[in-house]
């Protein structure tokens, strides 16, 4: 261990310079990001574009950053929403000191200088319906397009060919007046409050839309406490704290001047594709925080006990880990007329996947998945998983799917299935070349086609990829939120990705997100379950434990599954 440790320092001093980003100063946080595809909120289809999209943006609610288990607090909001006895109709009050940013699309005063302006009711109104216009084709339609009333009438007249019309009353979207929302359901929806947290549903000013049309997505006009500083694409991004944002004097991220912990002013997002340059970079100091331990760097960082190692607290670095609410995956697109037809042949997939090399090959940072639901969130079904890894079983299946030893009878060759990738760091290829091998056990070959994270995406929308390795982030600490992926609404660009439909969830889910009984709600959620586990519409890959570094310079940092906005929380010790 010695002789690798003094080589990884050896070669930190020689590629530090690749990392660092001059001039930030102790003032400034930096870590690492992947590629974000836009910093239009209606776009933010992942975790990252929704990390950087939040640093700008402000939802009507957040996490309480330091609560567990997990709530909401009011963010835009003055205050908790009023919700009607009977679930339908949320009275949202915007809080009086929220306003956009000054920006060029609000032109400026008699000085000259940029005007902003307060945050009104109807920019609300106008931001909601923007994830239901076909035109904007937002991956985050389906939080909106049946739930609210009126919704669905607005996104079917948005499909013609004229511009979108906003003027067009939506009944159940409603400013009372400039600081008052209303919003009335179809249904109640027990899950429906935790939307409000999302980046899909942060605010945003209709001015900024029009002014900067197609080139929305490159600007960020919000209402946040950081503002969009320089966009170097496949580069860098930063973010300048905005000093008169409202809430470094008044509510849980406020700070006294006076003090000697201060927010840090600059946060920097390098984007650095190969893991073995973010590890150098965090260790000759030009990161900050590293969002995961590869499994080459793992013996490095933890001993024996599973402590961090004493030559990195000896640099001043924390390790922290915590149960991620996390599925990860492999999508089967039921479009494709090889597996979307063939359940006995999904099924024969899961069964090959050796769950035990795998939870190995990541040094037992992951923990082998047996359904859509992570441990630990309300309504998982915990049974046994009947199609996991058993060799002999995968034959059988495979040959009743019509591939006996792998052999496709159509060609007289071994069945290819194609696997789309959205990363192609060197933990990903060898991960890869681990899962081809299982299926060679079982006469199938599977072909790795690599692409970037927008491409990827692209090509899952767009329903081009047969197969498609993935993972789901929860977005609220619900079973709904994972198993809406299986709905037959949601299905692409939406978050059912593997186009799954069964009109038995479906009957299900409808059932289950307007029952107000938990534990009623929660057989609903079992039943959808089960028919999932059955029909494989997915490869059940892991779940994962989190394991983060953070310099400790940087106070403050708490791990959580919902890291959206919590930047203000961060601090520094100024001397």
């Amino acid at each position: 261990m010695q002789l690798r440790t003094f080589k990884i320092t050896l070669c930190s001093l020689v590629l530090s310079s690749l990392c660092a980003a001059a001039g930030d100063g102790d003032a400034a946080f930096r870590r690492m990001l992947e590629r974000v595809a836009s910093m239009d909120p209606a776009q933010a289809a992942s975790v990252y574009s929704a990390r950087a999209v939040q640093m700008c943006y402000e939802t009507l609610l957040e996490f309480d950053y330091h609560a567990r288990p997990y709530r909401l607090i009011p963010a835009l909001a003055a205050r908790q929403p009023e919700i009607s006895s009977d679930g339908l109709v949320y009275l949202f009050e915007i809080d009086s000191a929220a306003r956009f940013t000054p920006d060029l699309c609000f032109g400026s005063d008699a000085k000259g200088e940029l005007r902003g302006r307060p945050v009104r009711a109807s920019d609300l109104v106008f931001s909601l319906k923007r994830l239901s216009d076909r035109k904007v084709a937002s991956p985050g339609s389906w939080l909106m397009d049946d739930t609210v009333k009126g919704m669905r009438a607005f996104a079917d007249a948005s499909s013609k060919d004229s511009p979108t019309d906003y003027s067009l009353e939506v009944a159940g979207l409603t400013a009372l007046d400039e600081r008052l929302l209303r919003i009335e359901l179809n249904r109640p929806m027990q899950h429906f409050i935790w939307y409000f947290a999302m980046a899909y549903t942060a605010v945003v000013a209709p001015e900024a839309v029009s002014y900067y049309g197609d080139e929305f997505g490159n600007h960020a006009v919000g209402t946040g406490a950081y503002s969009l500083d320089e966009w170097l694409r496949n580069h860098r991004m930063s973010f300048e704290r905005d000093t008169a944002w409202r809430g470094w004097s008044c509510g849980p991220a406020s700070f006294d001047p006076a003090d000697d912990l201060l927010p840090f002013d600059r946060f920097v997002f390098n984007v650095i594709d190969d893991v073995s340059t973010q590890w150098l970079c965090f260790l000759a100091g030009e990161l900050d925080f590293l969002g995961s331990i590869t499994r080459d760097n793992w013996d490095v960082v933890v001993d024996q006990d599973g402590e961090l190692d004493d030559s990195l607290k000896r640099r001043g670095i924390q390790l922290h880990s915590i149960p991620a609410m996390e599925v990860f995956y492999i999508g089967f697109n039921m479009d494709d007329p090889v597996l979307g037809k063939n359940k006995k042949l999904r099924q024969a997939l899961n069964c090959a996947f050796d769950s035990e090399r795998w939870v190995k090959f990541f040094n037992n940072h992951t923990i082998a998945c047996d359904g859509p639901v992570p441990p630990g969130v309300p309504g998982r079904l915990d049974e046994p998983f009947i199609f996991d890894f058993d060799l002999a079983k995968a034959k059988r299946l495979l040959a009743e799917a019509g591939y006996p030893d792998g052999i496709d009878p159509s060609t007289g060759r071994r069945l290819v299935l194609d696997l789309d990738m959205g990363r192609t760091s060197q933990e990903i290829r060898e991960s890869t070349d681990l899962l081809v091998s299982f299926y060679n056990r079982i006469g199938v070959a599977i072909k790795p086609n690599f692409h970037n994270w927008p491409v990827f995406l692209k090509r899952i929308s767009n329903r081009q990829s047969q197969m498609f390795r993935i993972g789901w982030i929860g977005d609220y600490p619900d079973a709904e939120n994972f198993l809406q992926l299986f709905y037959g609404v949601n299905v692409c660009p939406g978050p059912n990705r593997c186009n799954y439909v069964n009109p038995e969830v479906d009957r299900f889910y409808q059932q289950a997100v307007v029952t107000a009984d938990e534990s009623e709600r929660n057989k609903l959620w079992f039943e959808i379950q089960r028919i999932v586990r059955d029909d494989c519409p997915w490869l059940f890959m892991h779940y994962r434990k989190t394991y983060t570094l953070c310099n400790n310079r940087v106070i403050g940092y708490k791990p959580t599954d919902f890291p959206y906005s919590t930047e203000k929380y961060l601090r520094r010790k100024v001397e």
